[in-house]
């Protein structure tokens, strides 16, 4: 049997699932259940906090559909590959054409910041006027390169990091599933390493685990991520303050 990251194994299936967004996830849900859904998203906020898989749910609830690979009406797009002005003017005569199955044709532009300004101001001219069958969702992590015109026509949500207490919770989940022993202390510093982003705090984790087997401690994570202790950013501070060179240079080379 294939391995599957963790990151992928515990992808988010429904918006329950999703950690640290319930600002959003509320908002959509409800959207849905009185029928108030906008014609363009824009998701934006940093890497790894569920933009993608936001917007993958909500495409799949909109046309009640389980399997995104199953459905011909949901197209996913990544604008750092597919940046051009071609791209997008296809993407604008497809668009005319009514959905196969489901009740919306829906378009999620992963990165949708990398577009042309060409591309963009093709993409404005289907937003001033989409077909009532079209759902554009653009997921983003700098909405600042962003034209003004194409956010003013979209619904933007903004995502936050996650919390520790949030990446770590997720964590214990994980591992009380495989009945994996852990150091509460260890997981914060995965945590922490991640710096709100769920996904590199699950790519930290399975790292760790390849190199700590079925016991997560404090100096497996140090260890297997180079991250160095606390004890050392204090001694290598105070030789700095006391001007002793050599012993910083010593204590700065046995921690790379």
């Amino acid at each position: 049997m294939t391995y599957k990251v963790l990151a992928i194994k515990w992808r988010p299936e429904k918006f329950d699932d999703i950690i640290g967004q319930e600002h959003i996830t509320k908002s959509l849900q409800n959207a849905i259940k009185h029928d108030r859904i906008s014609h363009a998203f824009t998701f934006s906020g940093p890497r790894g906090v569920g933009k993608t898989t936001t917007a993958r749910i909500l495409a799949k609830e909109l046309n009640k559909v389980d399997d995104l690979s199953s459905s011909f009406d949901i197209i996913e797009m990544d604008a750092a590959s597919n940046r051009g002005i071609d791209e997008i003017r296809s993407l604008r005569e497809n668009v005319l054409i009514a959905p196969a199955h489901g009740k919306y044709k829906i378009y999620i532009i992963d990165e949708v910041h990398m577009l042309t300004k060409e591309a963009f101001n093709a993409l404005l001219k289907t937003l001033e006027e989409p077909p009532s069958h079209v759902i554009f969702i653009l997921a983003t992590t700098d909405p600042y390169k962003m034209p003004s015109t194409i956010l003013s026509r979209t619904q933007r949500y903004d995502f936050r990091r996650l919390s520790i207490v949030n990446i770590v919770d997720q964590f214990k989940i994980i591992l009380d599933e495989d009945n994996i022993e852990y150091d509460e202390v260890a997981l914060k510093l995965i945590a922490r390493k991640a710096d709100g982003s769920m996904r590199d705090g699950l790519g930290y984790l399975d790292q760790v685990l390849n190199y700590s087997e079925q016991n997560i401690s404090l100096n497996n994570v140090q260890d297997s991520l180079g991250i160095i202790n606390d004890q050392t950013y204090v001694e290598i501070l105070d030789g700095i303050y006391k001007k002793n060179v050599n012993h910083v240079i010593t204590l700065t080379n046995q921690s790379i």
